[in-house]
């Protein structure tokens, strides 16, 4: 039962991840009326991806938040580097980039949410409430005219011009929108979990990889947040087998932890991550855009959906925030999202696909301990580490900040 009054705004961005908080800075920041609803009361979750890539780091560049940025804390990759087969790979050089940062930054997403959130709230036309989660869309015939949010405060409609679902995998928005998913399919699964970090630990590694297995360690300063790859719906087998044969398939691949790996000792401390790779067919609708997860799942591979999601969100507001600050925006305008957007999906994805169907498939394999050829070309022409790293750091069709900005300002204030 709806028990707040509505709310209107020309905009309505549902989830607070780094699509959609971007999206609501730059929409703001154009001075469109936009309000953002995230479900949660913080952004403090675990398990989040947290590299921010060398075109992120551009974007700050161009809004003039790169310096203030970068105070926060994080890690700071120039290379990334793998162990293959027992062998010391270095894999990308971001040295040769055209960005003013050559490096992948590590950073908690919380920290990344909560600068946003701080700079979005300087702006008057825009408005986050927390603890607020979309449960339906309002429709007017076949347009979407609205959502209707669960508040602590009971049920609200928020009625829009325009609704932008940002809201992850999962999306509500999607879903009741009753968009077709292409599902490209993926061979794994991933296991998360936290293992202490100990001095003369290696320094930070892609991963390590043997005969079709994966463990990724990123670097949390006192401890690692793990990856590790499983066959796609093998966690009951897994589990089945023991913590103990897990201990083993891990330390097998980074031996240097065999001493603590023991802390993994119930399976609550480790959380399961289904991989997906899929895309909608369609995007949009009368009064609805998706964007970054919600249009396009990816493997957590490179950390690159983030990329991708943030650029989606870049060309959201590149194309649509000056004609969205005036007036409702048509269908065709929309779609003009996709159209730019879905080509550097679709060759993202395909490369992901190849690489979990061919190369990590978390299934032990019986090659040998040699590399395969394109990372022996890595590991005798360095300049050649170049290509991933534009891939991976930069990727196809990169955005640029070309949307509108304004110079209307207010102090910072807290949501309602």
């Amino acid at each position: 039962m709806n028990t707040s009054p509505d709310i209107r705004a020309r905009c309505v961005v549902v989830g607070g991840g780094p699509a959609g908080m971007l999206t609501g800075y730059l929409l703001a920041r154009g001075g469109v009326d936009v309000v953002v609803l995230e479900k949660h009361g913080d952004f403090n979750r675990d398990f989040r991806g947290d590299t921010i890539h060398p075109s992120t780091l551009e974007l700050m560049h161009e809004l003039g938040l790169l310096d203030e940025f970068l105070k926060l804390p994080h890690q700071e990759v120039p290379q990334l580097k793998g162990i293959f087969n027992g062998h010391l790979v270095p894999m990308t050089d971001f040295s040769r980039l055209p960005t003013h940062c050559k490096f992948i930054a590590f950073m908690p997403q919380w920290d990344f949410l909560n600068f946003f959130v701080a700079k979005a709230k300087r702006f008057p036309s825009f408005v986050i409430h927390m603890e607020h989660e979309v449960v339906d869309l309002i429709f007017d015939q076949e347009r979407v005219a609205g959502v209707r949010a669960k508040t602590p405060d009971g049920d609200r409609d928020f009625r829009a011009d325009l609704v932008i679902g940002a809201d992850g995998r999962h999306a509500l928005t999607h879903t009741r929108a009753g968009f077709d998913i292409e599902e490209l399919g993926v061979p794994i699964d991933v296991l998360w979990m936290h293992i202490s970090k100990r001095e003369g630990d290696p320094e930070q590694l892609f991963g390590f990889f043997r005969h079709g297995k994966l463990l990724v360690l990123i670097n949390r300063d006192n401890y690692y947040q793990a990856g590790f790859v499983i066959p796609k719906g093998g966690i009951e087998e897994i589990k089945q087998r023991g913590l103990p044969a897990l201990y083993d398939d891990i330390v097998a691949l980074a031996p240097f932890l065999k001493e603590r790996i023991t802390e993994l000792d119930d399976w609550s401390k480790i959380k399961l991550l289904t991989v997906q790779i899929n895309r909608l067919r369609k995007w949009c609708r009368e009064g609805l855009l998706c964007i970054g997860d919600s249009a396009h799942a990816m493997s957590p591979a490179g950390g690159v959906g983030i990329n991708l999601a943030l650029q989606d969100a870049v060309a959201t507001a590149n194309l649509l925030a000056a004609k969205l600050r005036e007036r409702p925006v048509s269908l065709a305008e929309l779609e003009q999202v996709q159209k730019r957007r879905e080509w550097p999906t679709r060759v993202i994805q395909a490369m992901q696909a190849f690489i979990h169907r061919h190369v990590v498939t978390g299934r032990e394999s019986r090659s040998g301990d040699s590399l395969p050829i394109f990372l022996r070309l890595l590991l005798w022409f360095p300049p050649l580490r170049s290509l991933p790293a534009r891939f991976i750091g930069i990727g196809p069709r990169p955005e640029h900040i070309h949307s509108p900005g304004t110079t209307d300002l207010c102090p910072p204030r807290r949501s309602f």
